[in-house]
């Protein structure tokens, strides 16, 4: 019995050992950026690198927002970010609940082809897909970045509702069905509400998707009053020079919404995870 708990204790302590060390490998990152968002120019290629600055540049902050129009890019990705989530999450869960709680013939040959775009890389279509919105006037607007969001999801996200939706039980749902209820209501009132850790891991994931996007923006805005944040960053990068000190400090103002948003929602967010994988 003893013998028993001393290696019930090790295990743990190994475990707990281990996952601290690979979350203290990928936290060195985040804390160089901070620390090199506080440094001056003369600090940053000091070797050996110096993780606490001597001096702390809290000025650095201040001016992101005077070399660059900090809070317009803010506005611009919270714009487009909303406008993808709120597409994304309709779509795909309509297109999931469709796979998961309907019945309609070659609907498993049809998942499989959505599945199978997964493995298509983004770069073959991005030639076709920019020259199909330039043709129909979509270029230097928002309209590329955010209404291709009601079209379907995302295959993952389809995929990820999908397993979800097949967790609730059909009982449920017949039961439903033989009140009266439409499809529409049972999906709206019923698989929804149901559903909602793993509706937060997809607005979660989308929202980090959308927010980073550097290449969409990049491709489709012309105009700097419609820029992003991560335009924004680009804007630090010269050709000779770029300004380190203010590229990180700008990059952890950038981060700063994401972690909040993952500390607040974490609970949903692994618990979709989770659950979705409980039915095949």
């Amino acid at each position: 019995m003893i013998n028993k708990k001393y290696k019930k204790f090790f295990r743990s302590t190994f475990v707990y050992l281990l996952l601290s060390a690979f979350a203290l490998f990928f936290i060195i990152p985040f804390l160089w950026i901070l620390s090199t968002s506080l440094k001056g120019d003369a600090q940053i290629f000091i070797i050996p690198p110096q993780w606490i600055p001597e001096t702390f540049h809290w000025e650095n902050y201040a001016k992101v927002f005077e070399r660059i129009p900090f809070l317009l890019y803010v506005k611009n990705s919270v714009f487009i970010s909303v406008i993808v989530i709120i597409g994304t999450v309709l779509s795909s869960s309509i297109v999931a609940y469709s796979f998961a709680c309907l019945n309609w013939p070659g609907k498993n040959i049809l998942f499989i082809i959505v599945l199978a775009t997964m493995m298509l890389p983004a770069q073959v279509i991005m030639i076709p897909v920019f020259v199909f919105f330039k043709e129909i006037g979509w270029l230097n607007t928002f309209k590329p970045l955010t209404l291709p969001a009601f079209l379907g999801g995302g295959a993952f996200n389809i995929f990820l509702l999908r397993q979800f939706f097949l967790s609730i039980p059909r009982d449920l749902l017949d039961s439903a069905r033989i009140d009266g209820c439409s499809e529409f209501r049972i999906y709206w009132n019923i698989v929804l509400p149901n559903a909602k850790p793993a509706l937060a891991t997809v607005a979660i994931l989308t929202f980090m998707f959308s927010w980073n996007d550097f290449l969409g923006p990049l491709i489709y805005l012309s105009d700097q009053a419609k820029g992003t944040i991560a335009l924004g960053l680009g804007m630090f990068v010269g050709q000779y020079v770029t300004e380190w000190s203010l590229l990180m400090a700008a990059s952890m103002l950038m981060m700063l919404p994401m972690l909040i948003i993952f500390f607040v929602f974490q609970k949903y967010f692994i618990q979709g995870f989770i659950m979705s994988g409980i039915k095949d």
